[in-house]
């Protein structure tokens, strides 16, 4: 009998948490910050829902995050939502961040969670998110407007954001660690 409730309280603890670290990824994508090129938080939710969820939770978190999103729901950035979001020109980055989450995670899992072992395994989820994305923007944007070259692509979707993306891999790692050694009762794998 002691199982069976404990098990419960794991899947309601996991639920809980998921649905937690969900919204975290939709307020975060509406936080805009203006600079040169304007960038939002999201690529902070992603690390540190993986960081501090892990790879099975923080996959299901953002695979949700996403479904609501091409459902209808305004969670991506701008306010956005719907599946023309995810076909547009950027919409690769947001698929891109499921594959982000699973390299992220499979690297944590292998390596450990020491900080700069977090630190490489989101900055090559990072880059996997980053090619996934680029290369879906090329596509879509050579379908509606013209043929745009790698380089040109790099200079608009990648290297505006490589500094404020470390400053957010830098923040989540922080964010996730200390979440993890306070809520430890809670995220047990």
């Amino acid at each position: 009998m002691n199982s069976n409730i404990s098990k419960k309280r794991l899947l309601l603890t996991d639920i809980a948490l998921i649905a937690l670290f969900t919204a975290l990824n939709a307020v975060c994508a509406w936080i805009n910050i203006p600079f040169i090129v304007p960038f939002t938080m999201q690529t902070f939710a992603i690390f540190a829902t993986v960081g501090t969820l892990g790879l099975r939770r923080g996959l299901i978190s953002v695979i949700i995050y996403i479904l609501i999103g091409i459902l209808g729901v305004p969670v991506f950035a701008g306010f956005k939502g719907g599946i023309g979001a995810i076909l547009g020109t950027t919409g690769g980055y947001l698929v891109g961040f499921i594959f982000s989450v699973i390299v992220t995670g499979i690297l944590i899992r292998c390596f450990g969670d020491k900080k700069i072992v977090m630190f490489f395994s989101m900055l090559a989820g990072l880059i996997v998110c980053y090619a996934f994305g680029t290369a879906w923007f090329i596509y879509f944007y050579s379908q509606t407007k013209e043929a745009i070259g790698l380089w040109s692509s790099l200079l608009m979707c990648v290297f505006p954001f490589i500094i404020p993306d470390i400053l957010k891999i830098l923040l989540a790692i922080y964010v996730s660690s200390h979440v993890k050694r306070h809520a430890n009762r809670f995220l047990t794998k």
